[in-house]
């Protein structure tokens, strides 16, 4: 078993058929009984993204409303929800202005760091954080966390 947080660009993929979402699915089985960690942004990420991918054609209506509603019984039973909380905000303004992170990207990887300190000082294994974005990756490895991306499993 191990512990992954998942970023919007690395879950969506659960849900659309995208390079590395056979891998992300067999994560994300229960059969795997790994934790799965996403910040609670990451709801209002998945479904936004998923109806851009509608709008533009990627998606039809009905694939598109069976795949929100997949995301949104998964939301709430598959993942543990990392509650957003202002100091939170304030790491990301700083990880934004010095690794220049999206606003979104920023705050997905504060949640990150303060969820891997917080499992250090209480004596567990450390998290993967799972995510196809190479910005945040690189931002995420120079912090030191240890980084997946689903891109490199097609």
């Amino acid at each position: 078993m191990a512990v992954y947080f998942f970023d919007s660009s690395a879950l969506v993929k659960r849900y659309v058929t995208e390079v590395g979402t056979a891998w992300i699915r067999q994560l994300c089985t229960p059969a795997a009984r790994h934790e799965l960690y996403i910040a609670r942004l990451t709801g209002a990420e998945i479904v936004a993204a998923l109806a851009k991918r509608a709008r533009i054609g990627d998606l039809t209506p009905s694939a598109f409303q069976s795949a929100v509603m997949n995301f949104r019984t998964d939301f709430s039973t598959a993942y543990i929800l990392f509650e957003l909380t202002p100091a939170h905000v304030d790491s990301a303004m700083t990880l934004a202005q010095n690794r220049v992170l999206r606003g979104y990207d920023a705050i997905q990887l504060a949640t990150a760091l303060d969820l891997q300190a917080e499992r250090q000082g209480n004596g567990l294994s450390p998290l993967t954080l799972v995510s196809a974005d190479g910005d945040l990756n690189t931002a995420a490895t120079a912090e030191g966390l240890t980084v997946d991306n689903p891109h490199d499993h097609p």
